[in-house]
């Protein structure tokens, strides 16, 4: 028996993970507690995506226990030990503005929680593969050092800059502005390495620009195309926060991101790390999701443009996801920025 544990698993990339390693056959042990309704909100429980996750899939069955509630996650561990093969670890408080206001909390899911489960793993099914979420807010602000120019709907770098591609995984960490949650995701992307270099688990720490799918469940805190897609169906004004609301993303589909853990799975390594987003394939500023929004919906957004941006936040980030596809080159693509929203605005119509 092949068995699976997600955290985050009602979550857009645990649920994701859900239904792609039960139909390849797993069996599949959700830890999530729906801690997203505690941080942004009541609209933003994912009570409905569990729903859906125990209706379709027979061999799967969710825990409502905290990741950093040690003794409770080691019950399952210690259940299933060395049938599990997979920890695909996506759990985590995600806000920048809800790490600041409640930095304990912040440090101890994203840090802490992650910290657990490498040692439950290491104790009891140390040949399993662990794949973690990060960030690409691991990067700090450095990436708004960069020679950025100022276009007409968004920011850009020179086609002849070296960093054009995206960022790769050698920019570097230091000396710059990450917010609470970068910090906190940044221990935790650095202690999964360790566990893979210094102990010897096969790890993965993926750092992900631009998540969405239609199982997002969008807040105005975190979910930039999910939240901006149905603020606009929901005739909402839209917040452009900082930078003119040209500000540049990567945008990455949930079930792409999902393949790129399957390949890992079938061929890990130990203690890698890899930049992970829609790269040049997928991305958009703010400014150019909205006009899209528009142009497929024909409903006409209103916005509004707040000066002050968010701390650490980045004027332009692209993955250079290179180094993956290098590595795995069955990986691909499918969705690009227009096919998302089409997608996210069928789902919320």
């Amino acid at each position: 028996m092949s068995l699976a544990i997600i955290t985050g698993s009602t979550g857009l990339i645990g649920s994701e993970s859900v239904n792609f390693f039960h139909e390849k056959g797993f069996d599949v042990i959700g830890i999530d507690n729906n801690l997203r309704k505690f941080f942004f909100g009541k609209n933003s429980s994912t009570n409905w995506v569990k729903a859906k996750l125990l209706k379709k899939n027979k061999n799967f069955k969710n825990y409502s226990i905290d990741i950093r509630n040690f003794s409770a996650v080691e019950k399952i561990f210690k259940k299933y030990r060395k049938n599990i093969s997979a920890i695909i670890h996506c759990a985590a408080q995600p806000s920048h503005d809800y790490g600041k206001n409640f930095p304990f909390l912040d440090f101890n899911i994203n840090a802490t929680g992650t910290l657990n489960l490498l040692e439950l793993t290491k104790k009891y099914c140390p040949n399993s593969v662990f794949i973690f979420m990060s960030t690409n807010k691991v990067y700090g602000d450095n990436p708004n050092r960069l020679k950025i120019l100022e276009k007409k709907t968004r920011w850009e770098l020179k086609k002849t800059d070296k960093n054009y591609k995206g960022i790769n995984e050698n920019f570097s960490l230091d000396n710059a502005t990450h917010s609470f949650f970068g910090v906190s995701k940044t221990y935790a992307d650095l202690i999964v390495q360790e566990y893979g270099k210094n102990v010897g688990l096969k790890t993965v720490s993926l750092r992900g620009g631009c998540i969405t799918g239609p199982n997002h469940s969008g807040a105005s805190l975190h979910g930039f195309l999910s939240y901006l897609v149905k603020s606009s169906l929901d005739q909402r004004k839209y917040n452009l926060i900082g930078y003119k609301g040209k500000q540049v993303r990567d945008n990455l589909h949930s079930s792409d991101l999902v393949k790129c853990f399957w390949e890992f799975y079938k061929k890990p390594r130990y203690g890698v790390v890899y930049n992970m987003g829609g790269g040049r394939y997928s991305n958009c500023s703010v400014v150019e999701a909205l006009n899209l929004v528009e142009n497929i919906s024909k409903i006409n957004i209103k916005r509004k443009i707040l000066k002050t941006a968010r701390t650490g936040d980045h004027v332009w980030y692209i993955s250079d996801t290179s180094k993956f596809k290098k590595d795995y080159p069955n990986w691909k693509q499918k969705y690009n920025t227009k096919k998302i929203i089409e997608e996210l605005i069928d789902n919320f119509q």
